[in-house]
C-alpha cells in the first residue's frame, strides 16, 4: 500500500496502462494469426487487406509506446515478404 498521494495515483494510472497495452497486444497478435491464416490458405487478396489492418495495429502500438517503433517495422517487414512470397 503505498503511503504518498502520488504514489497512489501512479499506482491507479499503471493498472488502467496495463489494460491498454494488454489489449493493443491483442489486437497485434489477433491480426497476425489471421494474417496467417490467410497466407495458409492462398487468398492473397484477402491477405492483402488483412495485411494492411494488421499495419495498422503495428503503428498504433508503436505510436502510443506499447511496442517499441523498431520492433513494429520488422514485424511488417516480416509480414509484407511473406504475403509478397505468396505470388
Amino acid at each position: 500500500m503505498p503511503n504518498i498521494k502520488s504514489a497512489a495515483k501512479r499506482l491507479r494510472s499503471n493498472v488502467k496502462k496495463r489494460l491498454v497495452n494488454r489489449m493493443r497486444k491483442s489486437r497485434i497478435h489477433t491480426s497476425e494469426i489471421n494474417l496467417n491464416e490467410e497466407i495458409g490458405s492462398g487468398n492473397k487478396e484477402n491477405a492483402v487487406a488483412l495485411l494492411s489492418k494488421c499495419f495498422s495495429e503495428l503503428d498504433k502500438a508503436a505510436k502510443i509506446g506499447t511496442i517499441h517503433s523498431n520492433k513494429a517495422d520488422r514485424k511488417k517487414q516480416r509480414l509484407a515478404a511473406r504475403v509478397a512470397k505468396m505470388a
